[in-house]
């Protein structure tokens, strides 16, 4: 749940923000001047800080400079009833995210939310990554993991192990392998996938002699539980 923290002197707008947030599910707290917007900011741990910048005690502006001098990552939008360009120059070179102009809507805020969080969200390249047994299989890096091990595979041996991933318990003939891994136009030779299998045992099995995830149904082809 996004935590918010809102800090506004006029008691109605800070009360209809909070409402605002509470309705898009999030968790807002509001204080009413500067001093108290630092004091709460250095309590909690907060994901967005809006914070009005005509305030008493200490301004927006001043909240923002200090709360910069130590996180740089926390968003911050400003609320103004001033409108000058100059203000929100400002406000964006102190370190603010955005900057909303009184009076405003609903809509506004919250898009204006969406957009920051989406801006803040890390890109993260996540690997297609399955689990066989005791072995993560990384698709996109042609590589698989035992503990610290890592094992080397040829994109051929990928396929073959996502196509006993994805029919767990089932029997995988010499067929299907030679089809999904190979290609239909391949001419199926059956020594050669029993040779393929052995030499991938030796690299995922712990006992390529008593293989536990490549194991083999006899007269019918190979299966993993």
């Amino acid at each position: 749940m996004l935590k918010i923290l809102i800090v506004e002197d006029d008691i109605n707008i800070a009360s209809g923000l909070v409402q605002l947030m509470q309705l898009e599910g999030y968790n807002a707290n509001a204080v009413h001047d500067g001093k108290q917007g630092l004091e709460a900011y250095n309590q909690g741990s907060f994901d967005l800080l809006i914070i009005d910048i005509m305030m008493p005690i200490m301004d927006g502006y001043e909240l923002c400079k200090t709360i910069r001098k130590k996180d740089q990552s926390t968003p911050i939008i400003f609320l103004s009833a001033k409108n000058d360009e100059i203000d929100k120059v400002v406000g964006l070179e102190l370190g603010a995210d955005d900057f909303i102009s009184k009076p405003f809507g609903a809509r506004e805020v919250i898009a204006r939310i969406h957009a920051i969080m989406r801006r803040k969200e890390p890109v993260v390249k996540k690997e297609s990554e399955f689990e066989l047994a005791d072995l993560t299989v990384v698709t996109n890096a042609n590589r698989a993991y035992r503990g610290d091990k890592t094992i080397e595979l040829s994109s051929r041996d990928i396929k073959i192990l996502q196509l006993f991933h994805k029919n767990k318990g089932t029997i995988i003939t010499r067929d299907m392998i030679s089809d999904y891994a190979w290609g239909h136009d391949y001419l199926f030779n059956s020594r050669a996938i029993d040779q393929h299998i052995f030499q991938l045992r030796k690299r995922i099995e712990i006992n390529p002699q008593d293989p536990k995830i490549i194991q083999t149904v006899h007269g019918e082809g190979f299966r993993y539980e």
